[in-house]
């Protein structure tokens, strides 16, 4: 039987959803940098993900609306610091998202 009739004889294949608000380039390149690192602040993401602070803010705001991260304001060294953190919901959120897109690759 050739491989084509095999697949459709086991049925449809099944993709999970993908979650939306982590299906952005930005808002994945800050999960994933703060999946390894567990924090980091406004600047430090700003470097890594080569974006404008306009943009940056928008999508960090979009994150912790969600509950993904949380933002402390405050000052460091009479400067002004935005330290960002993971919370557990966000690590759950992300650990799902990569289950599900790894579904794309093993029912192709």
């Amino acid at each position: 039987m050739i491989e084509k009739e095999k697949k459709a004889k086991e049925g449809p294949m099944v993709f999970q959803k993908l979650d939306p608000l982590l299906h952005s380039e930005l808002r994945l390149a800050v999960m994933s940098y703060l999946v390894a690192q567990s924090s980091s602040d406004f600047n430090e993401l700003r470097e890594v993900t080569q974006s404008t602070a306009g943009n940056l803010s928008v999508q960090l705001k979009k994150l912790e609306e969600a509950g993904y991260l949380k933002i402390t304001k405050g000052f460091k060294d009479n400067y002004q610091h935005t330290a960002v953190e993971l919370t557990d919901k966000g690590l759950k959120a992300f650990e799902e998202y990569v289950n599900a897109l790894k579904t794309y690759f093993s029912n192709g």
